[in-house]
């Protein structure tokens, strides 16, 4: 099995965000040493508590202090921008570190319209418009346009061997029917939706096509873990997490609280409830629970590689966590 990381770069309560992209460099380090295989940063706009807007920017300073651990987003938010200037961004990316680079897209709108609207420069676009971008990308990444595309004459620049993996990150069997068109990777996002993870996984197995990107079906999978070295620590840990998911389904601060602030919530029984739903999006537990789960939902999905997010208030048992899981599975 595999282990990556998916890192939103949160701000826990009390924290700038200067320290929390200071700490995604961190755990990025820690990630290579352990033995993890990617380290894939998010996109997000106009919120308080996670703080990376330009995974560009810090996918560059992370693989500039890391050696061998791949580096790429998880994902640009592609129907606000232009293919061709995605592109270029990442084929520099991949200039100055070849063999390293991933692109991971996806159609999240991003925020509300205002935000997209500031993204785009106020131009509407349109969501549906996602498997034609996708495509373009693809096509400015290899150079594969169709002799007849309005494109086929435009390089993107610089010109390089080793070419970005491109990845199309969804939650439902239209994202996965849409990775496996384009052929490129697909990542599922079971932190999000736990849901249909082995249909949409399945369909895009059976409806990959070859393409320039790649010649047969690469899945993985992105979860919540949290790992201490007993059922109880990983519980108490994990306090922070449950009221941090339930403030952003709710629109509240993205903060990341404390854990006596959890500890101290009186949550009314509809909270519970939906506390109990997102556990389902999460593996909590000590090393060997997590690793057996883990097995388990890559027998269910058919993919060998897991990106782990942990989001707790603790970044030093943020790191612990990470470390637990590797020393037991890597």
């Amino acid at each position: 099995m595999k282990l990556s990381v998916l890192d939103q770069s949160p701000i826990s309560k009390g924290q700038s965000p200067e320290d929390a992209i200071h700490n995604s460099i961190q755990l990025a380090k820690e990630a290579e040493k352990l033995g993890y295989h990617r380290y894939w940063v998010a996109e997000h706009h106009s919120t308080n508590g996670l703080a990376c807007t330009s995974p560009e920017i810090m996918i560059g300073q992370i693989a500039s202090q890391t050696n061998r651990i791949r580096v790429g987003s998880g994902g640009v938010l592609l129907p606000q921008y232009s293919p061709l200037k995605v592109a270029e961004n990442f084929n520099m990316l991949a200039a100055f570190y070849p063999s390293r680079i991933d692109l991971g897209v996806g159609r999240s709108p991003g925020g509300p319209e205002s935000v997209r609207l500031a993204l785009t420069d106020g131009q509407k676009k349109s969501l549906s418009s996602s498997p034609r971008q996708v495509k373009d990308l693809q096509g400015f990444i290899h150079q594969s346009f169709p002799k007849d595309h309005d494109y086929r004459k435009i390089k993107a620049g610089p010109k390089i061997e080793h070419h970005p993996e491109i990845w199309v990150l969804g939650v439902s069997e239209r994202g996965a029917k849409h990775a496996a068109n384009a052929g490129v990777g697909f990542t599922y996002g079971h932190f999000i939706n736990s849901e249909n993870g082995k249909e949409a996984l399945g369909l895009y197995r059976e409806h990959f096509k070859p393409s320039p990107s790649l010649t047969k079906p690469k899945t993985n999978c992105c979860i919540f873990v949290v790992c201490a070295e007993t059922q109880e620590k990983a519980e108490e840990l994990a306090l922070s997490q449950d009221l941090w998911l339930l403030n952003v389904g709710k629109g509240r601060s993205t903060i990341v609280p404390t854990i006596n602030e959890a500890k101290n919530r009186i949550f009314n029984q509809e909270e519970i409830e939906e506390i109990n739903k997102n556990r389902r999006r999460a593996i909590i537990g000590t090393p060997s629970f997590v690793k057996e789960r883990l097995e388990e939902l890559s027998e269910e999905y058919q993919t060998d590689e897991f990106l782990i997010i942990t989001n707790i208030y603790d970044f030093n048992a943020k790191l612990k966590s990470y470390e637990l899981l590797a020393n037991e599975i890597l």
